[in-house]
């Protein structure tokens, strides 16, 4: 797990980082990481020497990272344009030791750039960009380089303009994200959330972390921590010589229905791809589900279907009184649940909520922001993250928030967000898919917060995976599933 770590934890390190080496120590160590990831992308884009980089700055020590980066680009040859966002204030010693190496002062763009350096504001901003440099950054993918070809933004530290905490990303007057989308950001000594979580994420395009040597300063808490494959390969439950289906676990899935029966095909297909060892099947898509999947047992009714580790219920499963029924009788069950769609519409109805929120065994819902607000009677807003830990602790469950990067929240209060998102999974049953992967990691025993994680990491892997041969499906989706699980077996 990577941590993220908020602002106010950030400034308290570098204070105390910056009162053990010598003043300026911690703005040369990032302008080397900044300047060497630049030195990098130009070399793909014709060489160094000659290259011309833009310098945007503003008022801050973000700017001062981005002019001392170019003072030492410059002194590699290249061609360096300094354009303050607020002129007469740019960072004085970084701009006089730019100077001093050949750069420049400019008040507009110039004609060729081949990087574009986003030093404009850091992890103090708020608000988005001001206008004038709102204007400016709107005008960065018309900026073309010596090969023709657009020229690549690096952000200092985080896109200018972002909610560095929250991921949030205001929008300005043209009613465009007031903030740079970049290629890449180089950030120094820790993830922020804006990095890897909300609308701001995207903007920061890949992310590359320079250690300056805050570790051992960054202390309590992380805002949140990002999911990385060795914790999906380390929780993932093993098999041995002594298992057995029964032992490996058995999902009960209470899902679809005569009227939406690929719902049910689709639950029992993520089911089936994760490491349970049997799938018994609830609900009126009984002779679809068995003929497309004859390994399941299948009945009509959660009553009749015999012993569960967990059940996942609500995908396709309607609204009506015999749904309803149903879900009462698998929230009586005294096993974990997962519950999606249809279920979490159902969970308005005060009673049902109640019975959830007083329930022993562990619950783990799975809302998409339209779901979200009708449990919550809001949206999750500009702060995901709170949002999802805010609904954990009403509710007393793991909570699953989808999106393209969907956060996890325990009622505890620790967070996670899965890196592996996908705009291709936004299409009709793909939640169906996660709901029953997620309800087999369950069955064989993972923690919920532990099977939310993997099972939001691999349905991504598997939605790209799946966007490898064009538009995706939910079938696809399923199908992936197994190339995506296979190194983990």
């Amino acid at each position: 797990m990577k941590p993220v770590w908020r602002v106010s934890d950030v400034r308290a390190a570098e204070a105390g980082l910056m009162a053990t080496v010598a003043p300026g120590t911690l703005m040369q160590r990032a302008a080397a990481g900044l300047a060497r990831r630049c030195a990098l992308l130009l070399a793909d884009r014709g060489g160094v020497y000659g290259a011309r980089v833009l310098v945007l700055v503003g008022t801050g020590d973000n700017g001062g990272d981005a002019l001392y980066a170019g003072e030492r680009l410059a002194r590699r040859g290249v061609q360096v344009a300094v354009l303050p966002t607020s002129p007469g204030r740019a960072h004085a010693g970084g701009l006089a030791a730019l100077r001093a190496a050949g750069g420049r002062l400019v008040d507009t763009p110039p004609g060729t750039v081949d990087l574009v350096l986003d030093g404009i504001v850091g992890i103090g901003g708020s608000g988005g960009l001001r206008e004038a440099a709102d204007e400016l950054v709107a005008d960065l993918p018309a900026l073309r380089g010596r090969d023709g070809g657009r020229a690549v933004v690096v952000a200092v530290d985080v896109p200018s303009g972002v909610a560095v905490d929250t991921g949030d990303v205001p929008t300005g007057g043209s009613g465009r994200p007031a903030a740079v989308r970049a290629d890449v950001t180089v950030a120094f000594g820790a993830l922020k959330p804006a990095l890897v979580v909300g609308p701001a994420a995207p903007l920061a395009g890949h992310v590359e972390l320079v250690d300056i040597g805050l570790g051992p300063w960054l202390r309590g808490t992380p805002a949140l921590w990002v999911t990385e494959w060795s914790d999906v390969r380390a929780w993932w439950p093993r098999t041995g010589a002594s298992s057995e289906k029964y032992r490996r676990g058995v999902v009960g899935v209470a899902t679809g229905s005569r009227t939406y029966p690929g719902a049910g095909v689709l639950s029992v297909g993520g089911a089936l791809a994760g490491p349970t060892g049997l799938v018994r099947y609830a609900g009126g898509a009984r002779a679809e589900v068995v003929r497309q999947h004859p390994s399941v047992i299948a009945t009509d009714r959660v009553a009749g279907a015999g012993r569960v580790q967990t059940w996942v219920c609500g995908s396709g499963l309607g609204t009506d009184d015999q749904a309803g029924a149903e879900l009462r009788a698998v929230l009586a069950a005294p096993v974990p649940v997962v519950l999606d769609a249809d279920a979490l519409t159902l969970l308005v109805d005060g009673a049902l909520a109640d019975r959830l929120r007083h329930r022993d065994a562990p619950i783990v819902v799975t809302p998409h922001d339209r779901e979200f607000r009708r449990l919550c009677g809001e949206e999750p807003g500009a702060d995901r993250v709170a949002a999802a830990l805010r609904l954990a602790a009403w509710m007393n469950a793991t909570v699953l928030l989808k999106g393209d990067r969907t956060v996890v929240g325990t009622p505890d209060g620790r967070a996670y967000v899965n890196p592996t998102g996908s705009p291709a999974l936004a299409t009709g049953g793909t939640g169906d898919v996660l709901a029953g992967l997620l309800g087999a990691l369950l069955a064989a025993g993972l923690a919920p917060e532990r099977a939310a994680v993997v099972a939001a990491y691999l349905h991504g892997l598997a939605g790209r995976e799946a966007a490898r041969g064009g538009p995706v499906t939910a079938p696809d989706v399923v199908a992936a599933l197994r190339p995506v699980v296979a190194p983990l077996l």
